[in-house]
């Protein structure tokens, strides 16, 4: 395995507030083993029960499928993020919001927000919202998104957020497959510098799926002074509208196991697939999860820069932070708009005290150089986060050293939106910390590692991640397609869940991803992750950032092709050449790719993920079945990929 061997020991952060003892965490991780009913039913305690569970986990992994947790349970999700913190923090900051461009920032405690949350709840209902009903938020990060998604939630509404950069095709599918009645939108909003038209790609999906969406109402959210059109009986303005309701709404009982919300993901597969969360066991593990490594002490702020349109926008930035009555942050900036450092000087101005974002952000914050962050003061951090995709070690490092002055722990995690919230991390300052690793399951969970034939690995070695048991956050279906969800999911390896990511396990039992089981490139037999070659890449600090993927080869079964974006300052000096025997030195004569593309950018998720499959089948030149790729972020960038792999192979044909 090539990974450094630094490790940073639980107590090199001298005063840092751990939550227990390594022994007591050994204790709690013995416990979920041995009696996992009391163990998950007294977690279940973290949240307001209306009528509180006397099961934990029912049902099975097995034939049908069937998952179902703290099902005789009742509650409502709006009571434990705002209700109960009302006795004793009625006047405690609940969420922060920091819009670009604007000096000021707002700020929201517990009692304005359940004020403006039951306007809301009153408002849906008044528009004939129902119990069950699914209702579209697509909203840039203001704290209407936030609002919305709690007052469908006290309505017993499902919410299905969908990111403001969708094309209008995407929004369309998904509002007919989820069969949405209403829509929150926004006017348009600026993203740096570009504007995102909200309102008029709401319009077009909705005149494009005609006769197929059940869409009657929509409030729009004025964010910014562009003018739209109002379509008169169905659209309404935001805050004219719901200023009118009052300030009490009395919250809808729920089952635990009734659907909380609905997102989508893109799988390797054309069709987008909603996961859905239930109620109860969601919100216990999205209370856990944050609970054991985001820990809110009173004063801490904790920003996590992920998008409510993703699942950590969820769990992170909303129903976590609220549900143990955290202060929570959020903002539409981008890491380097207007100026480079831009997050550093919010950190500074909000006093942030917790940290988390994605790898592809840390990569862009560092390719600025360490004096935009010298620059700053960053003495409120205590807790630096990140999650989304694999981190190369020198970028752990960087952000570990740089960042947080090697006094703040790094929470290196790995989940998935089917998983609702985190599954590998280490509880800071309680475990020793590898970078570049997710560290180890949080107590209750066990996984597998499991190789080609099925067998299991013991101790070291790699191969598919496999969880081995259900978890309360575990998503319960794909919606209205059981079938799909079924065979994703559970029958690689019968009786367990199939991530879908590969993994090595080292002596110690940390965990190191190796990106999706379909980015793992076997060259004549040799297994390579994306994530080793990307991380071999990032050595040569004149490469901002590396896509690896496999491409078919006549000879050894896939070769290597390598997209590589230079640094601004470093662009002509970098070779094709120079790339390959960096690979080579770092891991072996057989992993020298086939070819080398330099591009100006890669394509990307909302959420920042780079889409390998979409980069695989433009480097073997196929132009048919590329899958569904409304969820990138700029679809300019496919265009441009092919016109630079196609030169460069007629280039070289020559």
């Amino acid at each position: 395995m090539h990974h450094n061997t630094k490790v940073i020991p639980a107590g090199a952060y001298v005063g840092y507030p751990t939550i227990m003892t390594p022994q007591q965490l050994e204790a709690m991780r013995e416990y979920a083993q041995r009696d996992p009913k009391a163990f998950w039913l007294e977690q279940a305690d973290r949240i307001h029960w209306h009528r509180k569970p006397t099961q934990a986990f029912t049902g099975s992994f097995e034939g049908d499928v069937s998952i179902r947790w703290f099902e005789d349970g009742q509650l409502n999700a709006s009571v434990s993020c705002i209700d109960r913190h009302l006795t004793d923090r009625a006047d405690q900051v609940a969420l922060i919001s920091h819009r670009e461009g604007r000096q000021d920032v707002e700020k929201i405690t517990y009692a304005t927000l359940h004020d403006r949350v039951c306007q809301l709840a009153n408002a849906l209902k008044h528009l004939g919202v129902e119990k069950g009903q699914r209702v579209a938020i697509c909203l840039p990060m203001v704290p209407e998104a936030a609002i919305a998604m709690l007052a469908c939630a006290r309505i017993g509404a499902v919410h299905v957020v969908l990111f403001g950069g969708f094309s209008a095709e995407g929004i369309a599918e998904r509002l007919v497959d989820s069969g949405a009645v209403l829509v929150i939108t926004a006017n348009a909003a600026s993203r740096g510098a570009k504007m995102v038209p909200f309102k008029e790609t709401m319009d077009k999906a909705l005149e494009k799926s005609k006769g197929s969406h059940k869409v009657h109402s929509m409030l729009v959210v004025h964010t910014s002074s562009e003018t739209v059109s109002m379509q008169s009986g169905r659209d309404h303005d935001f805050h004219t509208y719901v200023k009118e309701f009052g300030t009490e709404f009395t919250p809808v009982i729920m089952d635990a196991e009734d659907p909380f919300f609905m997102l989508y993901t893109s799988g390797s597969t054309g069709k987008p697939k909603a996961i859905v969360h239930t109620c109860g066991g969601y919100l216990v593990w999205a209370s856990y999860t944050m609970g054991m490594v985001y820990t809110h002490k009173p004063g801490d702020v904790l920003w996590c820069t992920a998008d409510v349109a993703w699942i950590t926008g969820h769990t992170s930035v909303l129903y976590g932070p609220l549900a143990n009555g955290g202060t929570t942050m959020i903002s539409d900036s981008l890491p380097n708009y207007p100026v480079p450092g831009r997050w550093w000087d919010l950190i500074d101005q909000c006093k942030v005290t917790m940290f988390f974002t994605a790898p592809t952000a840390v990569r862009a914050l560092m390719a600025e150089g360490d004096d935009v962050v010298k620059r700053r003061d960053l003495s409120t951090l205590r807790l630096l986060g990140v999650a989304g995709e694999p981190t190369s070690p020198d970028g752990w490092e960087w952000y570990h050293d740089v960042v947080g002055k090697g006094r703040c722990p790094v929470a290196d995690t790995w989940w998935q939106t089917e998983t609702a919230g985190i599954m590998l991390g280490p509880i800071p300052g309680v475990q020793t910390l590898k970078p570049g690793s997710a560290s180890t399951p949080l107590p209750g969970l066990s996984m597998s590692l499991i190789d080609q034939n099925g067998a299991v690995i013991e101790g070291e070695g790699e191969g598919g991640l496999f969880i081995n048991a259900s978890w309360p956050g575990q998503a319960r279906t794909i919606w209205g397609d059981h079938e799909r969800f079924r065979q994703t999911y559970f029958t690689m390896s019968p009786g367990r869940y199939f991530s879908g990511d590969a993994a090595q396990r080292d002596a110690d039992g940390y965990y190191w991803l190796m990106g999706r089981m379909d980015d793992v490139i076997n060259i004549a037999g040799h297994r390579l992750g994306t994530a080793e070659v990307e991380d071999a890449l990032a050595e040569d600090h004149r490469i901002a950032e590396s896509a690896a993927v496999g491409v078919a080869h006549g000879l050894k079964g896939q070769g290597l092709a390598v997209f590589v974006i230079v640094r601004k300052d470093a662009a002509d000096e970098v070779t094709e050449k120079e790339v390959s025997q960096l690979i080579v030195s770092k891991i072996g004569r057989y992993a020298a790719p086939e070819a080398v593309y330099f591009v100006p950018d890669l394509p990307r998720t909302r959420s920042g993920k780079i889409v390998r499959r979409l980069l695989r089948k433009i480097a073997e030149g196929q132009t048919e079945n590329l899958g569904d790729l409304s969820s990138l972020n700029d679809m300019s960038v496919v265009d441009m990929l092919y016109e630079r792999v196609m030169g460069q192979k007629a280039f070289e044909q020559k």
